[in-house]
């Protein structure tokens, strides 16, 4: 469901991702890491065309997202680094707008509008200002909008950034509640979050993957079963 093949992304004289290569099928949740700096970010950008490719290709659904990337986008759910836009509006009054772009009308778009509320424990801010709320309650804002209209591929930057513990725990649970029918990308630096939730590890260092196994692999990989030691083996700087 997502393919990436090759995929580089160069800034001037800077290489940020480097002619990495990886897939993920449905029911995959993949956990994306790295050090800050790593490509995680520019790589998921590339992904869901919100940066151009400097070479290599990546597909969503069988959608190029160079040459199809309106159809590529359509099968994305994507929650991206920072606050959701537009902070002057309230949640409701945002995932409302977000359901009309994604061409969601009527009833439908109201009930996909409520389940998502849901799911995220909106229901107590849905009409204060989004730049008035907490960055957890922003977060979560911004995961509803990117589940509301129940995309194939998940792209997730940061999922559980300024959750609380249990807020954490929820938002792992409706990851994996969701997983079954969709392909997810995971980017985090929390490593109990890939042992939680995901079904695979890709490791990102200076634009290389340096990893692509089960987290059970990954930490087979350290004597004392920690991960904090081998991502740190992995992510050493040249």
């Amino acid at each position: 469901m997502i393919t990436i093949n090759g995929l580089t992304k160069k800034f001037g004289m800077l290489t940020a991702v480097d002619n990495i290569s990886f897939s993920v099928n449905k029911g995959e949740v993949l956990g994306f890491l790295g050090p800050n700096g790593a490509g995680k970010s520019t790589t998921m950008k590339m992904l869901t065309g919100y940066l151009p490719i400097t070479s290599g290709e990546a597909a969503v659904c069988d959608h190029d997202v160079e040459t199809h990337t309106l159809q590529a986008k359509e099968k994305i759910g994507y929650l991206p680094e920072g606050a959701p836009l537009y902070g002057d509006m309230t949640p409701i009054a945002f995932l409302n707008f977000i359901a009309e772009v994604r061409g969601l009308k009527g009833e439908e778009k109201t009930q996909n509008v409520n389940n998502a509320v849901k799911k995220l424990q909106l229901e107590t801010v849905m009409n204060r200002p989004i730049d008035t709320l907490s960055k957890g309650f922003k977060r979560r804002v911004g995961l509803a909008q990117a589940i509301l209209h129940d995309p194939e591929v998940l792209i997730l930057d940061e999922p559980t950034d300024g959750l609380d513990p249990n807020q954490k725990h929820q938002v792992r649970e409706l990851i994996h509640d969701m997983a079954a029918d969709k392909a997810t990308i995971i980017s985090t630096h929390i490593l109990e979050e890939v042992e939680a939730v995901c079904t695979r590890a890709v490791i990102i260092a200076e634009g290389k993957i340096v990893f692509d196994d089960t987290p059970t692999a990954l930490k087979s990989k350290s004597p004392d079963g920690k991960l904090d030691d081998v991502f740190r083996q992995l992510t050493k700087l040249n």
